[in-house]
């Protein structure tokens, strides 16, 4: 059965043949198996490009691996999104805005030269942004790939005193090219190996507070809101970042559930944070892998439910419910 490798594939390979250091080699592996369509005609070179990435890995000497921990960013809190954009769209402001990260923020292109992540709070959840170089007509670092890929959602930042539509159409022109998609704007994926290819994004229209802002906000609405979410916001002024912040955990497709004792209160200060669609079966196992073995049936709180109500391992849940689990 033929491979079939699209044309990203082969430009990835090239890329690996000319590489110079070990990082980079193992960053354009990693594309190449996420590129690679998954079927019987790929499965020997697919298992190939894995020794080769398992080698590398292990070739890596403490120097390198201390330069490439540098350059990834590990995921921290309930999820990791990758703020990028354009060039002066703002993203660096937007970041020190919401986040405790401090990121040199200047009024002139490429200020940011490694990721920079913080953590941003919304309501009793915190969700890690990671701020990144900008984008442009030059391909992206093999890094910067690896954190888009391995982000949870992307924020794709434009600045509204330009035009926001051509810079949001170069942004996902640039994801195209290095076959990411995104959930709403691509369709959906068409079965769950091709998932991974998928991100989760919203538009974060920035600089609101000028002129000519509610224009550019306008055509950008008609163009993206049907498919993804599109918010106003000026990281300079604070307008909009409250809002900005629920859009973000809708977005991620999220949702938080609460635990209590039998006979005892919720802890509403420590969500458990679980992807839209999961079961209490899926809670108890996100405390504790053998809770989900264990578990005879759970009982649940919530809106619109009979308050103690006993449900099943496969009941589905929703934001706001309170469980309470029985072994």
């Amino acid at each position: 059965m033929p491979a079939n490798l699209p044309p990203q594939y082969h430009e990835a390979e090239r890329n690996f043949r000319l590489a110079k250091t070990t990082q980079e080699k193992i960053a354009y592996l990693e594309e190449m198996l996420a590129i690679m369509p998954k079927h019987k005609g790929t499965d020997h070179l697919r298992a190939e490009l894995r020794a080769k990435l398992a080698n590398l890995t292990k070739s890596l000497d403490k120097k390198a691996a201390t330069q490439r921990a540098s350059l990834i960013v590990e995921k921290a809190g309930a999820a990791q999104v990758a703020v990028i954009g354009m060039p002066n769209t703002g993203k660096s402001q937007l970041v020190a805005s919401l986040t405790n990260a401090r990121p040199q923020v200047a009024p002139y292109p490429f200020t940011t030269k490694t990721p920079i992540p913080g953590m941003m709070k919304f309501e009793n959840v915190q969700i890690q942004l990671v701020d990144t170089p900008p984008l442009s007509d030059s391909p992206p670092e093999w890094w910067l790939l690896n954190i888009i890929r391995r982000a949870d959602g992307l924020a794709v930042v434009v600045d509204l005193g330009q035009d926001a539509v051509s810079q949001a159409e170069r942004v996902f022109s640039i994801l195209h090219g290095k076959r990411l998609m995104v959930f709403g704007l691509d369709g959906e994926p068409g079965d769950e190996e091709n998932r991974a290819n998928y991100k989760r994004a919203m538009i974060i229209a920035n600089k609101s507070d000028l002129d000519i802002a509610q224009t550019n906000f306008t055509l950008l609405k008609e163009h993206y809101e049907a498919k993804i979410p599109v918010v106003a916001v000026s990281a300079l002024s604070g307008a909009g970042l409250e809002e900005l912040k629920k859009q973000l955990f809708r977005m991620l497709n999220l949702i938080r559930v609460y635990t209590k004792p039998p006979g005892g209160k919720a802890d509403f200060n420590e969500p458990i944070v679980l992807e839209q669609g999961s079961t209490v079966e899926d809670a108890a196992a996100s405390i504790h892998r053998s809770f989900a073995s264990r578990l005879k049936f759970a009982r649940i709180w919530g809106s619109g439910k009979f308050d103690g109500i006993m449900v099943r391992r496969d009941y589905v849940l929703e934001d706001g419910d309170v469980i309470e689990l029985h072994m």
